[in-house]
């Protein structure tokens, strides 16, 4: 009873403001540690499972302090005479030299997840440490002031301690043993450690001769008795020549206690016997009390790590300084991360290290802008744990070039939370064992969700308590919800900063509303009373009729009554009953993911990878305030997390966090969606929207369920969508689940460039029609088209690369390609810089084709000799029968000379103006669109001049007609001529 009062107290129902206290600590005085020595992980335990929060870049090992612009040695104590005395006269020495480099190779090792940013990332490199405050028991246990994140800001941040400093003699001069290390979930915890051990490895944590560390999880899963001496050289069995020195000697020795939640521990008498020896065999939890004690081995020293939930489970008496980590409290922290993670060398790929160094460096600088602009971002990135997201994001936004990518969005994110919760329970001493992130889908996943239904991104305290607290009835419950809130509240969601919303909470960052909403969705979570209550009767119904089922079958065959049977079927219809209301459930899930894929309120938006790209990096250029609410929430991530989820690789990460998604429900939900999904796609989405659609298709990882979708797909239009190597890749390896042709593919706009083009290119051998058009393509972006029309599968019937930056060079690869191309029929290169020299190379290779049917060498300021020329080899092709020289420098004899030109006797036709002698050309729509299309990009005086010659043209040819029907249509087109320089000249086209 004692126990729910103070449960209670510590959670009145209108405190979720307390939790407004993101991270202790302020803009004032920091201390940043450089160390030589990374501290990455492997996924074989949870000090290796943890996300590395400290950057890298290569430096001479050095233990240097930088705190308030002054520099400083940390001093340490020299290790004891006597101790190293005696290592000398045993084989201790060796051993000891062993155990660090087993630890050292142990601790440095990384994840797969660390591997992308580069070689670079290895022992001797740069970390950037969070702050760690000093703090008190009084300080954990009262109730968390009401502050806002500005508030927080601006509070200075008193009694900062570096971790070589934590056994420093205390306030009081006594020498600290104990130490309680604690943070919540992300803030670093696990990196600190490592950090520790791997210096020691290195020598640079001379205070102590032997590190010992222990993972509380690995103890955990122990409980047959066993010696502290037995215990350590089970876990490092080269120290066996130093165990029974520990006790014995001045050995100074660290034991490190890493995730101290794990472990239920008892300090009462009553529940953990007093033991002083080594030797004796205790159970796992025993030895840790009695090490925390002092009553075993009372010269060691100890550092606990743990979340602030279960700093209480060690009695203050035994805990000589509580230390909190603060995280990265100050933006100059976090644009130090930043910078060293960025920059490193390699982490652009090993292809593209030379012309990527300026983009790595332009990233680092936007970034670092956008921190200083916007503090909600600012505010994300106390946690250590998302600057590492934040990295990963921009390192998979800006340096994918594989085909296909090595990895997914939400595979960046499933594997982020895996490597900040990695199975853990949320409270050890509860009996459902419930896991942290089933806790965290089950509650935020709600709140998520509402979010997302109702486009809202900022929640009153009234949505978290409805989200929280209104189903809760049990004493279990309310504990949880305690350890949630002083553990995990504050990674998930904090305090917005936008002006007059400063008492809402907002999601850390915006994505991981829409992940966490696809999660609960995906988990099957969303379900009203009724569907709960069905499921729960269904599965309780269904299990009893299976064993009285079986126990019918016996009976009927001892006892053939004629019932029997009959009562036999009747109890199978509830496990039938149960399975097809699991059936509709999943059916409902796939109707919201369509549904929510192909939202007509969300077509016109940016496309989803250029909208994370924003929220990260801001917008440049006169936009509304990053923290300004936009009109209108998007959530257009959230359908495609969705699809991610279901993901073989991601359910198997989810699977290990406690989240359990079946593979048959994972397929029947696939299914289900199939139809809509590509009945949709059919409809012609816009740009961004069709570009939304691939990467959904890429997240799902379902090469069968994406091939089927694909096939549909006989005209892809991205157009004005820009296509960053990640974009060409994915729409590489999706297009690259079949084989089937494309009538047209649309990449006009695109920012498209020679690498692009080399990514794409099994996709473009497949395209009939291909638009390139107003993509800076120069001379060698032209070799990789060379090479592409010489291919033997293309089947390119049209290519447009009218506005590229060809000129003379390229128009030689071009001409190349054109000799000995066979599919393609339609060539335009207007405005494309060719000129004389150009024009006549794309002439002498003429002759060589067979197949071209049409040529556009408008605007290439060509002059009487390379068009007449052109028109020449024209006349003697076998196909080409248009030549389209419009806009060009051509004098009144060109012209004339031009105007002679018939069909019927010449075989060919130049459109060059908008008259055919004493009439109007055929064409003159088709000219003035491709003029009004192309205004935007093309010199407006120039064009200006071409449409008054072209003007005067028209009334000189309308003089000399005496046709009415002639010159009526003459004069129509005067009029639209005259309209379109009206606006040129206002400024209005």
């Amino acid at each position: 009873m004692l126990q729910a009062m103070q449960c209670r107290s510590c959670l009145p129902w209108g405190s979720w403001t307390q939790l407004r206290r993101s991270l202790p600590g302020s803009r004032g005085t920091r201390s940043v540690y450089l160390c030589a020595a990374s501290v990455p992980g492997t996924a074989g335990s949870t000090f290796n499972r943890k996300i590395l929060h400290a950057s890298s870049i290569s430096l001479p090992r050095g233990n240097v302090r930088y705190q308030g612009g002054s520099q400083e040695r940390s001093v340490q104590p020299s290790p004891s005479r006597h101790g190293l005395s005696q290592l000398r006269n045993v084989a201790s020495s060796d051993a000891i030299k062993k155990h660090q480099k087993s630890l050292s190779a142990w601790f440095s090792h990384q994840p797969n997840e660390e591997r992308q940013f580069g070689p670079s990332f290895s022992l001797d490199a740069v970390h950037v440490d969070p702050v760690i405050r000093e703090s008190s028991l009084e300080e954990i246990l009262k109730p968390s002031p009401d502050l806002t994140i500005q508030n927080q800001l601006q509070q200075p941040c008193s009694q900062v301690i570096s971790l070589q400093n934590l056994f420093d003699v205390d306030a009081c001069g006594r020498q600290v043993k104990n130490v309680v290390l604690y943070g919540t979930v992300g803030t670093g915890k696990s990196t600190l450690i490592k950090k520790m051990v791997v210096d020691w490895c290195h020598g640079l944590l001379p205070r102590f001769e032997l590190v010992i560390p222990f993972s509380c999880e690995d103890l955990s899963h122990s409980h047959a008795p066993i010696s502290l001496r037995r215990l350590i050289t089970k876990k490092y069995q080269h120290l066996r020549d130093v165990v029974p020195m520990l006790g014995t000697s001045n050995l100074k020795v660290l034991f490190i206690l890493n995730g101290l939640e794990r472990l239920n521990l008892d300090f009462r008498l009553a529940g953990t016997e007093l033991c002083c020896d080594p030797n004796e065999p205790v159970p796992p939890s025993a030895i840790v009390v009695n090490l925390l004690r002092k009553y075993l081995l009372p010269e060691a020293s100890i550092i606990v790590t743990t979340r602030p939930s279960a700093v209480r489970r060690i009695p203050g008496k035994y805990v000589g300084r509580y230390a909190e980590i603060c995280g990265f409290s100050d933006t100059n922290l976090q644009k130090l991360y930043f910078q060293m993670r960025l920059s490193q060398p390699g982490c652009s790929g090993e292809n593209s290290v030379g012309s990527s160094s300026g983009e790595q460096e332009n990233l680092v600088e936007m970034l670092s802008r956008n921190l200083e602009r916007h503090n909600q971002i600012a505010a994300a990135c106390f946690l250590p744990s998302y600057c590492w997201l934040v990295c990963t994001t921009l390192h998979f936004l800006y340096f994918t070039r594989t085909v296909p990518p090595s990895q997914t969005l939400t595979g960046i994110y499933t594997s982020f939370l895996r490597l900040n919760f990695s199975g853990e329970v949320l409270d050890s001493t509860d009996p459902t064992n419930i896991s942290m992130m089933k806790y965290v889908a089950k509650t935020v996943g709600k709140l998520a969700y509402e979010g997302v239904m109702s486009r809202k991104t900022c929640f009153s305290e009234d949505d978290l308590q409805q989200c929280f607290e209104v189903e809760m009835k049990t004493e279990s419950e309310l504990n949880l919800l305690e350890v949630f809130r002083s553990d995990v509240f504050r990674f998930f969601l904090t305090p917005c900063v936008q002006p007059g919303k400063e008492h809402t909470f907002v999601f850390t960052i915006p994505a991981m509303q829409e992940y966490l909403a696809a999660l609960y969705v995906v988990l099957g979570e969303k379900k009203t009373l009724a569907q709960r209550v069905g499921k729960e009767l269904s599965e309780v119904i269904g299990k009893v009729s299976e064993d009285v089922a079986v126990v019918l079958s016996i009976i009927s065959k001892v006892l053939p009554l004629r019932f029997l049977p009959v009562l036999f079927n009747l109890l199978k219809i509830f496990p039938r009953y149960f399975s097809r209301l699991s059936r509709k459930d999943r059916d409902a899930i796939a109707h919201t993911m369509a549904e929510e894929l192909f939202k007509e309120e969300d077509y016109y938006n940016d496309d989803v990878l250029d909208q994370i790209n924003s929220s990260i990096l801001g917008v440049e250029g006169p936009m509304h305030h990053p923290d300004e609410a936009p009109d209108d929430e998007v959530f257009e991530l959230f359908p495609i997390f969705m699809g991610g989820i279901l993901s073989r690789r991601n359910r198997a990460i989810l699977e290990q966090l406690g989240c359990s998604i079946k593979n048959l429900a994972a397929f029947e939900i696939a299914k289900a969606m199939k139809k809509t999904v590509i009945r949709n796609s059919r409809k012609g989405l816009p740009p961004s929207e069709l570009m939304d659609y691939l990467f959904f298709l890429h997240e799902f990882q379902n090469e069968r369920f994406t091939g089927e979708a694909i096939r549909s797909l006989r005209t892809v239009n991205l157009s004005s969508v820009r296509m960053t190597p990640l974009k060409c890749s994915v729409l590489a390896s999706v297009m690259g689940t079949t084989c089937h042709e494309v009538e047209e593919l649309n990449l006009s706009s695109c920012n498209l460039d020679t690498s692009s083009l080399r990514i794409l290119f099994p996709v473009l051998l497949r395209c009939k029609a291909l638009h390139l058009q107003l993509n800076s393509l120069g001379s060698d972006a032209c070799k990789e088209i060379r090479d592409l029309l010489l291919h033997d599968k293309c089947v390119v019937s049209n290519l447009r690369l009218a506005n590229n930056p060809v000129g003379e060079q390229g128009a030689q690869y071009l001409a190349e390609a054109l000799a000995g191309n066979h599919s393609l029929t339609h060539l335009s290169l207007l405005h494309t810089a060719l000129g004389d020299r150009g024009a006549e190379v794309i002439a002498q290779h003429l002759a060589e084709n067979q197949h071209l049917q049409e040529l556009n060498l408008g605007y290439n300021s060509l002059t009487d000799t390379a068009a007449l020329h052109v028109v020449e080899v024209a006349k003697k092709h076998a196909t080409l029968d248009k030549v389209h020289l419009y806009f060009n420098d051509i004098s009144e004899d060109g012209k004339r000379a031009l105007h002679s030109l018939r069909m019927d006797r010449d075989g060919v036709r130049a459109l060059v103006f908008l008259t055919a002698g004493t009439d109007v050309s055929d064409y003159w729509s088709n000219i003035l669109n491709v003029v009004q299309g192309n205004l935007p990009f093309w010199d407006r005086e120039r064009v200006q001049q071409h449409l008054a010659l072209i003007l005067q043209d028209l009334e000189s040819s309308r003089r000399q007609t005496a046709n009415p029907w002639r010159k009526a249509k003459f004069l129509r087109v005067e009029s639209e001529v005259k309209k379109m320089l009206g606006k040129l000249q206002h400024g209005t086209l």
